[in-house]
């Protein structure tokens, strides 16, 4: 039996860019194929071609032995191949129903305008109900959870009699609770003959899910991986090309214990039902923050970099209170925040490499209100060589950077100035592996250097990794703190489930 997709020698360039070369990919049906690589080796660019978003330049597609050409997404979703993004593409204002069936919209007798409504919220109910999602076809969008929208995509797609679902970072907001029950609903899909190519950065979701692996990088197919060869060293030495031998590149302060702490977090609350939140941060000591989504984490540093208003408490640098009403109060004490989403909080995507670094130092780099333009270049290809920002240029629009690099970016802009301490929300989110250690590294370096770095995180790899302690969060307070010997995943999550602290 011929394969539900076959992808023959698919090529795409793009100005300045070979985005693929060559590239082969075949789906069977029933089958959850992972596709990896790092940012920039044509995973988004092969899906696209995929769905019909865009056309390759040269190659072939077949669907059920037969050549196709997709050029739109339409013509995909008649064939059954449905993108689902990673940013979710509903309408907030509508129910779950409306959603589904939006532009498809049953009528009664099929007379153009008269929805049947009734027909409608009942089709959606049988389609969600085998997807698991209990809320109501009635249900408004934007009073449902992230998992259960990333479900609405799926009910849509499989309204569209969909064959093949292409998931692109499908966990990226997802609870660990709501990722579980996604992959319990891939499995099942799966058994109804449904076939899955999954693209994520979180290696270990893929050893859990995938029946293939297969690896791109720099635009080319670097292997493929099947049942027991799918382990995480086996796929990242595929997608760097090499082995990361210390992926956590970590040299760990000798002694803290007793050494003047850089920040003293007291009694800090941002709402009256609050404890209050304590914690110290030693010189060259990175501590990492654990919690489930809404536990508080990046309340907490909005608080402590003057995003969101302190109820109460007192923050100390080098000793030091600060009060901390703004942003940049927080600033002026040497408290920087990288922020969850960098792309809405972080960084200026229309504006260039160079105007980005530039912003938290505009004022020494201005004369007379005048920013010295020599001056601006100089420290933002300073910044790129010593951040390894792979950028054509500093004039390159931020936009156009992998996520990796973006990220580099942002830490670049606050690490022009010298940081007291550094906040850093979900540092890798989103950027493949080889991206992750080069910010490791960053971060060592810079605790070398004897600034305090408090870093949160939902990958709990990334925290037993990196961290010399863990705070651990639950519903707005701080549930425990654990040394480095005390660590482990499941003491972390038992405190960030609720469960007391040992004494």
């Amino acid at each position: 039996m011929a394969s539900l997709l076959r992808a023959v020698n698919i090529s795409k360039a793009f100005p300045g860019v070979q985005a693929l070369a060559d590239v082969n990919l075949h789906v069977e049906r029933g089958e959850v194929v992972a596709v990896v690589g790092e940012n920039g080796a044509g995973k988004s660019t092969l899906m696209k071609i995929l769905a019909g978003v865009t056309t390759a330049d040269s190659g072939m597609l077949e669907v059920d032995g037969r050549p196709v050409a997709l050029r739109s997404v339409t013509e995909a979703e008649h064939l059954g191949i449905v993108l689902i993004h990673q940013e979710l593409n509903l309408a907030g204002n509508l129910d779950i129903a409306g959603n589904i069936f939006l532009g498809r919209e049953p009528t009664w007798g099929g007379v153009l305008g008269l929805i049947d409504h009734s027909r409608m919220h009942d089709d959606a109910a049988h389609i969600t109900g085998r997807l698991g999602l209990l809320a109501s076809p009635y249900a408004v969008v934007d009073t449902l959870s992230i998992g259960q929208q990333q479900l609405v995509e799926i009910a849509r797609a499989l309204s569209l009699q969909s064959r093949l679902l292409i998931l692109d970072e499908p966990t990226s907001s997802l609870t660990e609770s709501e990722t579980a029950l996604l992959f319990r609903v891939l499995s099942e899909l799966t058994e109804q003959g449904i076939s899955i190519l999954y693209i994520s950065h979180r290696l270990k979701e893929v050893e859990i899910i995938a029946d293939r692996v297969v690896v791109l990088r720099d635009g080319k197919n670097a292997g493929d991986l099947v049942g027991d060869e799918i382990m995480h060293h086996a796929i990242v030495q595929r997608m760097v090309g090499r082995e990361l031998k210390q992926f956590f590149q970590r040299h760990r302060p000798e002694a803290i214990a007793g050494v003047h702490p850089v920040v003293s977090v007291r009694g800090v609350r941002w709402s009256e039902q609050q404890k209050g939140i304590d914690f110290t941060i030693a010189p060259g000591e990175i501590v990492g923050m654990a919690g489930l989504m809404g536990s508080g984490r990046t309340e907490l540093a909005e608080t402590l970099f003057g995003v969101r208003r302190m109820v109460s408490g007192a923050v100390a640098i080098d000793g030091v209170t600060i009060p901390i009403r703004t942003p940049a109060d927080a600033i002026n004490a040497g408290i920087f925040l990288i922020p969850e989403d960098r792309r809405v909080q972080g960084l200026i995507l229309v504006d260039t490499v160079k105007d980005n670094i530039s912003l938290t130092q505009l004022s020494s780099l201005s004369r007379f209100g005048i920013v010295q333009g020599s001056q601006e270049d100089e420290l933002a290809q300073a910044m790129c060589q010593q951040f390894n920002v792979r950028t054509p240029s500093t004039s390159q629009t931020v936009a156009n950077l992998s996520g990796g690099n973006q990220q580099k970016v942002v830490l670049a802009k606050w690490l022009s100035r010298t940081p007291r301490l550094l906040i850093m929300d979900e540092p890798t989110r989103g950027i493949d592996v080889g991206a992750k250690s080069e910010i490791y590294a960053l971060m060592d370096d810079l605790a070398e250097k004897g600034a305090a770095i408090l870093m949160i995180s939902s990958d709990l790899e990334e925290i037993l990794g990196m961290s010399d302690r863990v705070l651990v969060m639950h519903d707005g307070d701080l549930a425990g703190q654990l040394r480095r010997n005390e660590l482990s995943e499941q003491v972390i999550m038992h405190l960030a489930t609720g469960g007391a602290a040992k004494t």
